[in-house]
């Protein structure tokens, strides 16, 4: 491999990911605050981009690159890259969906305890210098039924640790689940109503596409229990945001606690202020052990791809 083959990360990526390419031969420039117009500039002179989720790889981008051969995605989702243009063009599209899973699923579970234990409000209360125990009366999950939607890497994994926490375990996917993995799971695969419908606590766990948006909408949100918590940490835009925030605002719902949201940042804080609302930015990969492991493993698959 020579310095010939030119890469552009246009996105912050832990630092040995890059270094590794570099001892392969390969030129990389770092330019994680790049914009869509000095990329559309500059990716001609690439052989390759690496992005995370901040940078949009749009079809002008793509027809700009000229040299481009292969577009490296440091995490999961692809919504962030116009892959049918990609594909057209017969460009490459690495990603690391095994980088993250941990992370992801962990966030899930620290969500979830967070807003039926009310921890996020009582830490509020607390620095507000309010005691205000006895108006927080939380659920526990030992019992409760938990939905999965989605049953890939991260889905996986939350119905572990939802089973370590004494939790009925149901899960709604595409396609047949493997029969082993339901039985040591000890979950149950249904339809998506039927999960809805007997859930206390339902959580997402699927990519965003054309057939995923707003999966969750007005008459889902209407199947669900009195009561039950939404939880989206996949792509905001699986769930219509409105109409969660008349089931919430009606007291229908407990509660959701979301990562991800329909535009990032936010434009409208409505939903985020609501106090049966626990919400973080967009963390769901943010811990030092993923971000290094998807920087590592998307160099070695360019590694691999370019030799």
């Amino acid at each position: 491999m020579t310095s010939s083959f030119k890469i552009l990360v246009c996105d912050d990526i832990d630092n040995e990911g890059i270094q590794k390419l570099r001892k392969a031969g390969f030129a990389v420039d770092v330019k994680p605050q790049i914009n869509h117009e000095e990329l559309t500039t500059s990716v001609g002179s690439y052989d390759a981009l690496i992005v995370r989720g901040r940078t949009r790889v749009t079809k002008e981008i793509i027809e700009a690159g000229l040299k481009l051969r292969m577009i490296g995605r440091a995490g999961v989702g692809l919504d962030n890259i116009d892959t049918e243009a990609a594909q057209q063009r017969g460009l490459t599209i690495l990603n690391t969906p095994e980088a993250t899973p941990e992370a992801a699923a962990e966030l899930t579970l620290g969500l979830i305890l967070s807003v039926v234990r009310s921890i996020a409000q009582a830490d509020c209360a607390m620095k507000d210098k309010r005691w205000t125990k006895n108006e927080l009366i939380g659920r526990e999950l030992k019992h409760k039924t938990l939905g999965i939607i989605g049953l890939g890497n991260i889905g996986e994994r939350v119905a572990r640790l939802g089973k370590a926490f004494g939790m009925r375990i149901l899960v709604h996917k595409r396609t047949s689940p493997d029969p082993a993995l339901m039985r040591e799971l000890q979950a149950e695969f249904v339809q998506l109503p039927d999960l809805l419908s007997r859930s206390d606590i339902v959580t997402i766990h699927v990519p965003y596409t054309p057939q995923t948006h707003h999966m969750i909408g007005e008459r889902e949100l209407s199947l669900m229990r009195s009561g039950a918590y939404l939880v989206n940490t996949s792509r905001g835009a699986i769930v219509d945001q409105e109409a969660l925030l008349k089931a919430l605002k009606s007291g229908r719902l407990g509660g959701a606690a979301l990562d991800v949201y329909e535009t990032e940042p936010p434009v409208d804080w409505t939903l985020m202020k609501l106090p049966n609302v626990v919400c973080t930015p967009h963390i769901g990969a943010q811990t030092a052990e993923a971000q290094k492991a998807a920087s590592v493993l998307l160099a070695e698959k360019i590694i691999s791809a370019f030799s």
